[in-house]
């Protein structure tokens, strides 16, 4: 089998970019994958574009050789726009792969691991209704056990309320949803200072949070695990990191208890085994990233599947317009839980005619200034 075409697709159908890739085989099977869409989509997708010749009339189900010879040729470790360009095609040259064979990705890697992939929530306020009010409604709509919280931020740089109000905020989903169910909550990499970080975590460390995610920037490693060692909660990190090289540099720290990659821009499935293999000999549990589409939550369930110190999924909830259009079909919550699926491959093809009816738009996160007009962290 050989490699005859990669397509890339960049699709906004509901405010942001999805970055896809189809690979064609001179057999007649095809795979996709999707890449992170880290902000300059377009670079992404040229990036894809630009591999495209080095794969062509490749056996795509060498896959460890296609994946070295995209990130060693490149010849300087890659950022978010080519380890994003390399996840994407990784997910299709596992998808063809499967596929040829007629079984399921993760029984590629001696899967299942488990019956069924954990998922958990993120209620946010909405209209007149707090957190805690969509966590109960979203409770009796997918059964879940366990959801993620935020701290709220202004965009001025400064936390809207003091460690009291967070701990009151915590208190009340915790009041609402019984000590039985687990939750956490994400800080979002928007603080610099330990110490203030260190004020938040311990105004909710009493009511045992599920873990507290990424407490401080990725970038100091050193302050991460001088943080985590003054912590009680487990501490959760990992988004931002590429490739088993920076997860080891995490891992040796000893700077977090529960890993966070996210497939789609560490360096796909591939690298995500290695990762989570490291993670195993450490003691360690994975808890994937998913801020993307419906595509990469089945890519998800998938790895979920293939590792056995998988911990919990981050859920989205892809049934919503502009969403649900995006591929053949989209996962079913259950009591909390996702089945695993029994199809070929990732087991859904990408709507080709959807995609197309709704092209890239440019788009940016929020920009953010301080109180004093300095450049602040979105």
């Amino acid at each position: 089998m050989k490699i005859t075409d990669v397509k890339t697709y960049v699709t906004n159908p509901s405010g942001r970019n999805f970055v896809y890739v189809r690979i064609d085989t001179d057999e007649g099977i095809h795979g996709i994958g999707e890449a992170y869409s880290v902000g300059p989509d377009l670079a992404t997708a040229k990036t894809i574009e630009y591999f495209r010749d080095w794969l062509v009339g490749e056996d795509p189900t060498r896959v460890e050789y296609l994946w070295a010879k995209l990130y060693n040729y490149t010849r300087f470790p890659g950022g978010s726009v080519v380890n994003a360009a390399i996840s994407g095609i990784d997910f299709a040259l596992w998808d063809i792969a499967a596929k040829a064979l007629g079984v399921p990705v993760y029984k590629m890697f001696g899967g299942p691991t488990r019956d069924k992939v954990w998922v958990y929530g993120k209620p946010s306020p909405r209209g007149d209704k707090s957190s805690a009010d969509v966590a109960l409604e979203e409770r009796e709509r997918y059964g879940f056990t366990a959801i993620k919280t935020f701290l709220p931020f202004s965009r001025d740089g400064k936390a809207v309320s003091a460690a009291k109000v967070l701990e009151k905020h915590f208190a009340a989903l915790r009041d609402a949803l019984g000590d039985g169910y687990e939750i956490a909550i994400d800080l979002h990499a928007r603080i610099l200072e330990p110490s203030t970080a260190l004020m938040f975590i311990q105004a909710i460390e009493p009511m045992r949070p599920f873990f507290i995610e990424e407490p401080l920037r990725p970038e100091n490693i050193g302050a991460l695990a001088a943080l985590k060692a003054k912590m009680s909660a487990p501490l959760a990190t990992g988004e931002c990191l590429y490739t088993k090289y920076e997860f080891n540099d995490l891992i040796q720290a000893g700077a977090a208890d529960l890993l966070q990659p996210d497939l789609s821009v560490c360096g796909g499935f591939t690298e995500g085994k290695k990762i989570a293999a490291m993670a195993e000999a450490n003691y360690m549990e994975i808890a994937p990233h998913h801020p993307i589409s419906p595509l990469f939550t089945w890519i998800c369930v998938h790895f979920a599947l293939s590792i056995t110190n998988f911990k919990i999924l981050e859920f989205q909830n892809d049934r919503t317009p502009g969403r649900e259009g995006l591929i053949s079909e989209t996962v079913e919550v259950r009591d909390g839980y996702i089945a695993a699926p029994e199809k070929p491959g990732w087991g859904v093809e990408l709507n080709e005619k959807y995609i197309l009816a709704h092209p890239y738009k440019p788009w940016k996160r929020p920009f953010a200034k301080n109180h004093d007009g300095s450049i602040g962290i979105v």
